[in-house]
């Protein structure tokens, strides 16, 4: 009798042990949850929240869980080590993005009377306007996995520095090298520029939290899968 509680119990362990991993969604080979390179890295993914240009959560996020290419991952942890000795941390809003979650973007880019957030994340961009401008497009290179949005923070408070416009924000005031801010945004700015190319980042000129990982392993490759 013992014996046949016994397996009754391995089964249900089992069965429970196959859930948990189901559970568990796999990645494509190459990317990797980050939390798992650097455990103790603050996530907001925006795109998970209605807190964005869109106001509502974006198509093909499911979970508040940033994914990296491997390679992109051990890259940022190079980064975090070497802001802490500053007692600096960063907080991460974005980083592999399916390609559904562009579309979804494509598509609010040409529902023109759909404005509610205009004056937060573009009050001086028509919207008509933002494919123009370059802030949105068809193609991101954040679907290839090995691109992120980014800031530093305060290492014993947490807050974000203060980097002269808000993460994606769009106009000149979130340019790399806009100049009417204050010596100490420039600053902020320039430390963030400074520790992310070190370590192979490459920025984009309109975006200040925006950098790629140079020689990225899927530089052609465009996925769609979801974040969860």
């Amino acid at each position: 009798m013992r014996l046949k509680h016994n397996i009754i119990i391995v089964a249900f362990i089992s069965i429970a042990f196959a859930f948990t991993k189901q559970d568990k969604p796999a990645l494509p080979e190459g990317f990797v949850y980050v939390k798992s390179v650097i455990p103790d890295l603050d996530v907001e993914l925006r795109y998970y929240t209605s807190n964005n240009f869109v106001g509502d959560t974006i198509d093909g996020y499911a979970s508040n869980k940033l994914i990296l290419t491997k390679q992109a991952a051990q890259a940022l942890k190079l980064v975090k080590e070497e802001l802490e000795v500053q007692n600096i941390c960063l907080k991460v809003y974005d980083g592999y993005r399916p390609q559904r979650a562009v579309n979804h973007f494509m598509s609010w880019a040409t529902d023109l009377n759909d404005t509610i957030n205009k004056q937060q994340f573009y009050p001086d961009v028509a919207k008509k306007d933002l494919f123009k401008e370059e802030y949105i497009a068809t193609r991101s290179g954040h679907s290839r996995g090995s691109t992120l949005d980014l800031t530093l923070t305060d290492g014993k408070t947490g807050v974000p520095l203060d980097m002269g416009s808000p993460y994606d924000f769009f106009g000149e005031q979130s340019w790399v090298d806009y100049d009417n801010i204050t010596e100490a945004q420039k600053a902020n700015r320039q430390l963030l520029q400074t520790v992310m190319l070190k370590h192979n980042f490459r920025n984009y000129p309109k975006e200040w939290w925006h950098f790629t990982l140079r020689w990225e392993p899927f530089p052609d490759t465009y996925f769609d899968f979801v974040v969860e």
